[in-house]
């Protein structure tokens, strides 16, 4: 299947909170295009400098075969041989321009190519520079790092595995996280930059990134005085907090974490088999509960094991409870309410399924009531590399010259 390309779309009326923002993104991978796609879908003008052969992220397979699908809409690709003085000269032409670079390469990639912060502060004294990396100041700043190597190190693995197994999270969660922590430190130094009329360098990283999401961990272990254990084997702070199956072998999720959410679920759900815990007085308290989990669970497990799905759910919402079947990725393209307003349309535009529709997901927030749409569909390599340089005050002849002698790349 293919597409048109037609005028920007616009999904959404009224101007975006960073329309006057004008970002020039350096990125690969995950956690450079994520902040670049948080601050796009927010309205920003999000060039991305790829390449002459387009970023590599387009051509990966297995786990990263959606990274560039997932992190690049709304952002207008350039393509540019960055080694060549010409190409140099235009990006800088770019940057000069730029309210925000963003970059997440190796320690001192960008110095070599001449896009450090020091010489671009020299250009450009209003720019905010967002630099992601592995590690901020300190012994381990010149690593290279991965979001499952800081996953490893920062204990994530450990507390997501099972004992003696750790195990990665099963999303880029902490180059995600890492690139919103960027977003936030743009949001600051721009705020800032009012006030003083100067830019300034800004960094996130994974290895801190990942102790900020553990802390909660390290607090506990500092509040109660023991290491916390694995999540998969930990002793729950509440009473029913556990996976059930259904009938028909289906799985669900229950937390019930209040006294009141436990006479509710009592109250509501379809058995006779729950009066006598109802009537049971050790367990109408959630400290009671967790004392007595060991006759409390099996009672539930015979319970879920004599109704379908459909039947669990209803009732666990009519309780007002917390609750959850158990899906997989794939399931959340047909998800009621995802495909409310959660979805975007967006075309992918490499490999052999290029063209094919994907329904992904929009930023999780709302603005005054709306959700942030799809201003570009997925940009194709080099799809507004003519337009990048014309909005740079280059002329049309000299444009022409530079895609001629390859130091520039059209789609």
């Amino acid at each position: 299947m293919t597409h048109e390309r037609g005028p920007d779309t616009v999904a959404n009326a009224g101007r975006l909170p960073l329309a006057d923002v004008v970002v020039v993104e350096f990125s690969h991978m995950v956690m450079g295009p994520a902040a670049g796609v948080i601050l796009a879908d927010l309205g920003a003008d999000v060039t991305k400098v790829e390449p002459l052969g387009g970023d590599n992220t387009r051509r990966l397979k297995g786990s990263g075969g959606g990274y560039f699908a997932m992190y690049n809409r709304n952002k207008r690709s350039l393509c540019v041989d960055l080694k060549n003085a010409d190409g140099r000269a235009l990006a800088h032409r770019l940057v000069d321009r730029a309210d925000v670079v963003i970059e997440n390469f190796r320690p001192g990639a960008m110095e070599k190519l001449g896009f450090g912060y020091a010489e671009l502060a020299t250009r450009n004294e209003r720019l905010v520079y967002c630099s992601l990396k592995g590690f901020l100041q300190g012994p381990y700043e010149h690593r290279a790092a991965l979001d499952e190597v800081t996953q490893m190190m920062g204990g994530l693995a450990y507390m997501t595995g099972l004992p003696g197994r750790p195990m990665r999270a099963g999303s880029s969660v902490v180059d995600i996280t890492g690139g919103m922590f960027g977003v936030i430190a743009v949001l600051a130094a721009l705020n800032e930059r009012r006030a003083t009329g100067r830019g300034q360098l800004v960094t996130s990283a994974l290895f801190e990134t990942t102790a900020f999401l553990v802390g909660q961990h390290m607090a506990q272990q500092a509040a109660l005085g023991e290491a916390p254990p694995p999540m998969s084997v930990r002793r729950s702070a509440w009473g029913v907090y556990d996976l059930f199956a259904c009938a028909g072998g289906e799985q669900v999720f229950v937390a019930i974490v209040s006294d009141t959410q436990w006479r509710a679920f009592c109250e509501r759900f379809p058995t006779t088999k729950l009066a006598a815990l109802a009537a049971d007085s050790t367990l109408d308290t959630n400290r009671g509960r967790v004392d007595n989990r060991d006759r409390l669970l099996p009672a539930l497990t015979a319970l879920f094991g004599e109704l379908s799905l459909g039947e669990a759910l209803a009732a666990l919402e009519s309780a007002g409870v917390p609750f959850a079947e158990i899906r997989r990725p794939a399931d959340l393209f047909d998800d009621p309410h995802l495909a409310a307003n959660g979805l975007m349309e967006l075309h992918i535009t490499d490999g052999d399924r290029r063209g094919t529709v994907a329904r992904l997901p929009k930023l999780p927030l709302e603005m005054d009531g709306r959700r942030l749409d799809k201003r570009f569909d997925i940009p194709r390599a080099g799809e507004h590399s003519q337009q990048a340089a014309e909005r740079s005050g280059y002329a049309e002849a000299l444009i022409e010259d530079l895609v001629r002698r390859g130091v520039v790349k059209d789609a």
